[in-house]
């Protein structure tokens, strides 16, 4: 890290504490009891995470009461901002019916939630669970049972939840990815997880060459977060739809942020590619625990109890909860009906916050940039990031990238602009995050000033690490 990342990161560190310093009395008293003090490796950073205690629209309220303009937005899931009225109502409405607490029986709510997900979706089935990771990994499950596989192949960068068959690749070494992620693994996930680099159609090709006979599933997700959501061009797309079906393999698309983000549909939708499995989370649960693997019926009658050789798909206790149907189907039902409005508008917002963000630093001579703009065939869509190239020239194509320090420079976005951003009132993910229906011209001004605010500060300074 150059000496002027430290100097003034050091700055922001002491002005962060001071300004949240209950959160960091409660961040010492978890400490105690929790690993980290959190419960998810996304929701902490140096010195210590903000803890809220109320969240409404496109705004959070700290412990310290300190309000930010929230761009994280439940892990992405929250497009209608935090606690929309269409999602609380219903679930308040349950509870006072005295429903919506666990039973652990199948009811209604099920059928018509898995009806109203395939007919999105252009699926034949879908099976629930509680997560993307486990989504991830029963998509993957199925894939090699029913190719009789064992090679995955998946992008540098990917995220597919903590997911034993896809923990490779994931963090960037410093000159790429590769290596396996975490302990605890099997040894051979080494030699069974294949790593390509995203938007790359000669390397995915060279790799079905040498491997194709092998590969069980190709899994990855349209607009990788940490890649800035800089989305898959058709041209991948449609190669990795061509290589999988020539070679016998699965197209898995991992749909759990992407998927209802673009459209009421997957973003594989408005590609013309249907993967034969894709998996969903965040957003079709409005709030709640819950994700699907969409896909094929022949594929998923593998996880059924009278199939031979079975995938044990049990999902979990709080498979399909009440609660978490509920919410999904007003999320679904609310999606669909405002579409046609609901879309085109977060397209222009962002579209427009992107470029205020891109006139604030150039206004002040800094460097910075925002992916995740407009794509031919997803539009503008609602997910950007910002971020510090070396280079004027840089077009990032994906993780490899973005997350690259010999090309941009990842302090300053990872750290520097994170503390720098929650000093002056504004809570990012990656640069930035996603948009809701609720960010509208109060919380524009509030970011973009507090971009210029950092922009003052970083001004002049090296970016190399």
């Amino acid at each position: 890290m150059h000496d002027k990342h430290t100097e003034l990161l050091q700055q922001l560190t002491q002005a962060y504490t001071a300004r949240y310093a209950g959160s960091q009395q409660s961040h010492a008293r978890s400490l105690r009891v929790m690993v980290d003090g959190i419960s998810h490796g996304a929701r902490t950073w140096e010195p210590f995470p903000v803890r809220i205690r109320a969240a409404q629209g496109a705004w959070v309220t700290s412990e310290d009461g300190q309000q930010l303009v929230d761009y994280w937005q439940g892990h992405f899931a929250n497009i209608l901002g935090h606690n929309p009225r269409e999602i609380v109502e219903p679930l308040l409405a349950s509870l006072q019916a005295d429903y919506g607490l666990q039973t652990g029986l199948p009811e209604e709510q099920e059928i018509t939630y898995a009806e109203m997900l395939t007919q999105a979706t252009g699926a034949d089935q879908v099976r629930l669970t509680t997560s993307g990771t486990l989504a991830t990994m029963y998509a993957l499950m199925i894939a090699r049972a029913y190719t009789g596989r064992k090679l995955v192949v998946k992008v540098g960068g990917g995220w597919h939840g903590a997911n034993p068959l896809a923990l490779k690749g994931v963090s960037h070494s410093g000159s790429g990815y590769g290596g396996v992620d975490s302990a605890g693994v099997s040894a051979a996930a080494e030699e069974e997880i294949l790593v390509t680099r995203f938007n790359d159609s000669n390397a995915l090709e060279e790799l079905f060459r040498e491997h194709g006979d092998r590969i069980a599933a190709f899994i990855f997700e349209p607009c990788p977060s940490v890649g800035g959501f800089v989305p898959a061009t058709k041209t991948y797309m449609h190669t990795a739809r061509a290589l999988t079906e020539r070679c016998g393999a699965i197209l898995i698309v991992d749909e759990v942020i992407t998927g209802f983000r673009y459209c009421a549909s997957s973003a594989t939708s408005l590609y013309g590619v249907q993967p034969d499995l894709a998996t969903y989370g965040k957003i079709i649960g409005g709030g709640m625990p819950i994700a699907a693997v969409t896909g094929r019926r022949d594929l998923l009658a593998l996880t059924s109890d009278s199939a031979s050789p079975r995938v044990w798909f049990n999902g979990g206790t709080y498979s399909a909860h009440p609660l978490a149907l509920t919410a999904g189907i007003a999320m679904l039902q609310t999606l669909k009906e405002r579409q046609d409005t609901l879309y085109p508008a977060l397209s222009r917002r962002a579209t427009e916050l992107r470029n205020r963000i891109e006139q604030v630093f150039a206004d002040r001579g800094v460097l910075a940039r925002c992916s995740g703009a407009e794509s031919p065939v997803l539009g503008a869509g609602s997910l950007a990031s910002v971020y510090f190239p070396l280079q004027d020239d840089l077009a990032p194509q994906g993780p490899d990238d973005l997350n690259d320090p010999r090309l941009c420079d990842v302090v300053l976005r990872e750290q520097v602009l994170k503390l720098g951003l929650l000093l002056a009132g504004v809570n990012v993910v990656h640069g930035l995050g996603a948009l809701s229906t609720e960010h509208g011209d109060r919380e524009f001004d509030v970011t973009c000033e507090a971009f210029d605010r950092i922009a003052l500060q970083i001004k002049g300074m090296p970016r190399r690490q």
